[in-house]
């Protein structure tokens, strides 16, 4: 398996996922295997490494679903977090947000994010 879980799985459809929100460009997602109540995923359809190298074109794209994605668990939940990793924390290798509601489920995260 490489390190790209979007590319290899969701996008390839061997991972079947519950959409939440998309665009030509992005897709949000629930996790596969949460580690929050809710927790959706936003990322770029095509490959792009991490934050560091996303175009800005996509970034705005991606920071707007996010939003839209953001605040409709905010109204929802009345919380809401959204974060990104990097460098070794960042599991997967392609860029990917997190939106998150609720208390960890402390569960440990798997070898790759999905």
């Amino acid at each position: 398996m490489s390190d790209d879980f979007y590319c290899d799985e969701v996008f390839s459809g061997k991972t079947t996922v519950e959409k939440v929100f998309e665009t030509d460009r992005v897709l949000a997602y629930h996790h596969t295997r949460p580690f929050w109540p809710v927790h959706i995923v936003v990322v770029p359809k095509q490959h792009v490494d991490s934050l560091l190298t996303v175009e800005n074109d996509l970034l705005l794209e991606l920071m707007d679903v996010a939003k839209k994605v953001a605040a409709s668990v905010l109204d929802e939940h009345g919380a809401v977090r959204v974060l990104t990793n990097l460098g070794e924390y960042q599991d997967s290798k392609h860029l990917h947000f997190h939106v998150l509601s609720g208390e960890s489920l402390g569960t440990q995260a798997p070898p790759a994010c999905g």
